[in-house]
Order: structure tokens, then sequence, then C-alpha cells
């Protein structure tokens, strides 16, 4: 994993106990897996207990802002309003929205609707109708730590067609969750969505998926849905990262808005939905931090 140290010394991980009775027996077990040509996470992924107790504070703001937006949201509302609720809600609790400026991205919350896959520009243009489906992308940085969630949404009255997607992707998740365990792999995750999306007759975006956060808005590793059981990285306790599968009614396709290179959209022009939790492993199972 890093550089070796004694086993007297304290513990890379930032506990003060020694080495020897804190990370000595995980560091093995992590290189034992590796030896046996595994994916393995190196020690900048896994937090720490002060770094856990940071983020789960981000993320009672983030998701204390997707409650309130759950209250609000309606028919005849411009996406436009929702961007300005997150900016100011994060801005109140001390918080900064993570989406603002990053890598140019002009604003504080993604407002994906209908066959937009992710990344929906929050507009005066769009006015949300009865009958859509919505995906608020919403994340936090509070006091240097990142959360990242999303829900989605029916206004109005959805046709059954689109609840069943909204629903089968929100099962997908918690299908997913379940193979969350110390010690197995993400693609026991993954085969596990994916199975549930394709039994439904859905597909799963291969191109953009999920990711290890916290201490930044993206890190390692990547997390995808495509993916079979007993293969990508190794899960081990102090992971954190993001489930968050974006599953199309249609194919899987999808395209990328040429005039500004951030809207994701289905190629087929049916609708595509995601939710999004954030969820740490554990030593004897996993905790959902933010939903």
């Amino acid at each position: 994993m890093s550089v070796k140290i004694n086993r007297n010394d304290p513990c890379w991980c930032g506990s003060g106990r020694k080495y020897k009775t804190c990370h000595a027996a995980f560091d093995e077990k992590v290189e034992r897996i590796a030896a046996e040509g595994h994916i393995v996470p190196n020690r900048k992924i896994i937090k720490t207990p002060e770094q856990i107790a940071g983020i789960k504070e981000s993320c009672k703001v983030n998701m204390e802002i997707l409650d309130y937006i759950g209250t609000v949201i309606h028919e005849g509302m411009k996406t436009s309003e929702i961007d300005k609720i997150v900016r100011e809600m994060t801005a109140d609790r001390g918080g900064i929205a993570a989406p603002l400026h990053y890598q140019g991205y002009p604003y504080s919350v993604c407002t994906s609707v209908n066959d937009q896959v992710c990344h929906g520009f929050p507009s005066d243009k769009v006015v949300l109708k009865s009958g859509d489906i919505i995906n608020v992308d919403c994340t936090t940085i509070l006091n240097g730590y990142y959360a990242d969630s999303s829900r989605m949404f029916c206004i109005g009255d959805v046709s059954s067609e689109k609840k069943k997607l909204v629903q089968v992707t929100k099962e997908c998740v918690e299908l997913g969750l379940k193979e969350v365990k110390p010690w197995g792999f993400l693609g026991d995750m993954g085969q596990a969505v994916h199975d549930h999306a394709f039994a439904n007759g859905y597909t799963v975006v291969r191109e953009i998926g999920g990711h290890g956060v916290g201490l930044e808005f993206h890190e390692d590793p990547w997390v995808g849905y495509n993916s079979k059981r007993g293969e990508e990285m190794l899960m081990a306790p102090g992971m954190i990262f993001t489930i968050e599968p974006m599953i199309n009614m249609g194919k899987a396709d999808i395209y990328i808005d040429k005039d500004n290179d951030w809207e994701v959209y289905t190629e087929d022009g049916k609708p595509s939905a995601q939710w999004e939790i954030m969820v740490l492993v554990t030593a004897d199972g996993h905790e959902v931090l933010c939903w």
C-alpha cells in the first residue's frame, strides 16, 4: 500500500495508537489480497475517524438542503429557483456549493430533467411541468469536507412508465448498497445494480459513474455499474464513495451538449433517472452518510 512503518510507531491513520494495534493487520490483509491480483485502495483513500466526523457534518447540510427542496419543488417552478435555494441555504449554513465554478461549471447545483442524464443547467427557461421527472444533484463543502448526493422528484401527473423508471433506479441503489461489505469488491455492488436494471428492461450508462468523495469532490476509486462480481477495487473499512447509477429507459448511449460541454442527454431521447448516496465501508458492513 505505502511505505512500511515500524510496528511501535504511531499509526498512519492518525488515531494516536501504535501501528501494531491499529492498522498493521489491516495492511497485511490488503497486501495479501493485492498479491492475489486484485485492485486495492491506498492509504489516501482510507478516511480517518476525524475526517469521517467532518464529512458527516457536511452531509447533514447537504441532506437538509435536499429535504427542503423536496417540500417546495412544484409544477411551474423554474430550475433557476432551485439553484438560488441551494446557493443561499449552503451559504447560510457556512458551506460552499461545490459545483459552482468547478472546472468551469457555472451553477451551484445540477438539475437534470427527463432525458438529461446529468449535469443539467438550472435556467429561467426550464419551467417544470406536470409529467416531468427531475434529478437534483447537490454537493456541499463544509470546513473543507465534501458531501454529495442527489434525489429524483416526480412533478405532477407522471406517467406509470416514468414512475417505474424512478422507482427501479432507487431499487438499484438499494440492492447495490446491500453488497457494500468490507473485503468485498466494487464489482459485487456494480453487478447487483446492473442486473436489476436490465431485468426491468433498462440500461446503465457506461461512461459516467460514482467516485470516492470526502476530502475532494471526486477522488479514487471510479465506481462503475457494468462490472462483475469479484472485480474492481477491494472495499476496505474507511473507504467512502458514491453509488449513483444513471439508468436509461432506452439505450445506454449518451451525448454531451456541444454548446456547453456539460449537459449529458440520452442519445435516443428517452428518460433517464439517477439517485446518489454516499456510503462508508465499516468494519462490519456499511453506513450511509448522505442520501
